[in-house]
């Protein structure tokens, strides 16, 4: 495998815009340095609200064509990036937004949250095999907020990393291999109030209204944070690449706001949780690099 690069993260998200938002810094910060970024969407968002009222016709209940409007949206934000290695689950509408939870487009054909797990999996274990990534990064049990799509993401990002390194899954389908570390993304409590009390001093009325804490994907108490990112150098890419999903995200300086106009601040310190492998770090001290203890892959 001496082909790869030295240092290979894979990201597992469930809608464009959600990688800009949670791991843009981290994604510039690597593919800068030189790792290999991969990125896997596991659909196209053809659901979401839509912000510019000029746009409002790609909507599911007009045109819907929101899917592939996205599609380009996330391409251009990739290139804010610098990230080369993108790619949808499956391929291109193998599976689809299921709104949110509860909303009758749960259970339509194709909606990502009733696919099963372990057919949706077999998709990424190809990617996994293929990259050979030494960190997975995706989002934690409740998908951060309890959209059925982050959450079946979890899911079925967990499930290929299982069937990726069993030998006797899928023979035929490339070597088996194991990801050293997997994080999930987190915001720490304290780092969240202050960033909205930020707001609240100096951008009160950048927005209609400013959203909770709660409101926030992966908040938790700051003792279950393991790794801190420090991606203020390529805080200019993540907020450019928020604003190439013009559709979904409103940008104002260092805050931001979704569809529903309330404003939260955007963090250019990115912070993670390590659920499997072992620290780079001592005991109590939050690792600095996704790929500390890594072997062969550490700074």
């Amino acid at each position: 495998m001496t082909d790869h690069p030295a240092r290979r993260l894979l990201l597992v998200h469930a809608h464009p815009d959600d990688e800009s938002i949670n791991n843009g810094a981290t994604m510039a910060k690597y593919a800068a340095e030189g790792a290999q970024v991969t990125l896997v969407t596991c659909t196209l968002g053809e659901e979401g609200e839509v912000i510019p009222p000029s746009l409002a016709h790609l909507a599911a209940d007009r045109d819907d064509t929101l899917g592939p409007y996205r599609r380009g949206e996330l391409d251009a934000a990739m290139k804010e990036l610098g990230v080369t290695d993108h790619r949808l689950l499956g391929g291109p509408g193998r599976f689809r937004d299921s709104g949110m939870m509860g909303a009758e487009q749960n259970h339509r054909p194709g909606a990502f949250w009733a696919a099963d797990v372990d057919d949706a999996a077999g998709h990424l274990v190809e990617v996994i095999r293929s990259v050979r990534p030494q960190v997975l990064v995706t989002y934690d049990p409740d998908g951060g907020y309890g959209h059925p799509d982050h959450v079946q993401t979890h899911r079925v990002a967990m499930r290929a990393a299982d069937l990726a390194a069993d030998p006797a899954y899928r023979a035929g389908s490339g070597a088996p291999h194991r990801i050293a570390k997997i994080y999930w993304n987190r915001v720490p409590r304290t780092v969240a109030e202050e960033g909205f009390a930020r707001l609240r001093a100096t951008a009160p009325d950048a927005f209609p209204g400013i959203a909770a804490i709660d409101d926030v994907p992966g908040v938790v108490d700051d003792s279950r944070v393991t790794a801190q990112i420090d991606g203020a150098a390529h805080a200019a890419a993540k907020s450019a690449a928020m604003r190439a999903h013009v559709t979904q995200i409103a940008v104002d300086g260092p805050f931001f706001a979704l569809s529903n106009d309330l404003g939260q601040p955007v963090f250019t310190t990115e912070y993670y949780e390590l659920v499997r492998g072992d620290s780079g770090a001592p005991q109590g001290v939050r690792e600095d690099d996704l790929f500390a203890g890594v072997a062969g892959a550490e700074r």
